[in-house]
């Protein structure tokens, strides 16, 4: 019998982590939400773990995401100090993630900051190796839109192999959620894993 996790209402990055501890238990779940993003960032996650996943779209913006398939590979042993945590994913040495919180670099002059920021993601491309990882959140989301004067420098990363995550809650408070023109909306609950899990981690 399925599991049903209704996360309607709940803000980033609860419904994740509830389907992620929900199919530690059980092969089938399904979780209702009232949000694009949160759908889409579910949606990741069953793939992500290779199960199978299918998006019912109902009335009122509310869709129900069936997952089913076990996935043992990916459990991993509960952290004795607190029995609700979940584990992040394996350290790797060798991973460089960039954390970016601004579109601006620095604090004091905003048009200096503005120019540093633009320098600092257009040197990325030189860095033998690439970044493994990059991270936008806060007003560094806005790097990622469509019109940023980066945009071009992201995709060219992108194609080259670097994951580009943008916070989900961060996009929907400036309202550029549809206008993201490089990486993926994510969510706190990868955002937190994958920077826990850095061999090495820059925060210009």
């Amino acid at each position: 019998m399925s599991k049903v996790i209704d996360a309607k209402g709940l803000a980033c990055p609860e419904p994740v982590i509830l389907t992620k501890k929900a199919l530690e238990q059980k092969e089938d779940v399904t979780v209702i939400v009232d949000d694009e993003i949160a759908a889409g960032n579910i949606k990741r996650l069953g793939a992500k773990l290779g199960l199978a996943v299918s998006i019912e779209k109902k009335e009122g913006g509310i869709s129900h995401i069936h997952i089913s398939g076990a996935a043992e590979a990916e459990k991993q042993p509960v952290v004795e100090k607190d029995t609700d945590a979940l584990p992040y994913e394996s350290y790797n040495a060798a991973s460089l993630v960039v954390a970016i919180s601004s579109d601006r670099m620095g604090r004091g002059n905003d048009e200096l900051g503005y120019v540093l920021i633009r320098s600092f993601v257009h040197t990325l491309l030189t860095l033998n190796p690439l970044p493994d990882t990059i991270i936008f959140y806060n007003t560094g989301v806005k790097l990622a839109g469509r019109d940023s004067e980066v945009i071009d420098d992201l995709k060219q990363l992108e194609e080259a192999g670097t994951s580009i995550l943008v916070c989900g809650t961060c996009t929907n408070y400036f309202g550029i959620s549809d206008a993201l023109g490089a990486g993926c909306i994510s969510n706190m609950y990868d955002i937190a894993n994958t920077m826990a899990g850095a061999g090495r981690l820059i925060t210009p």
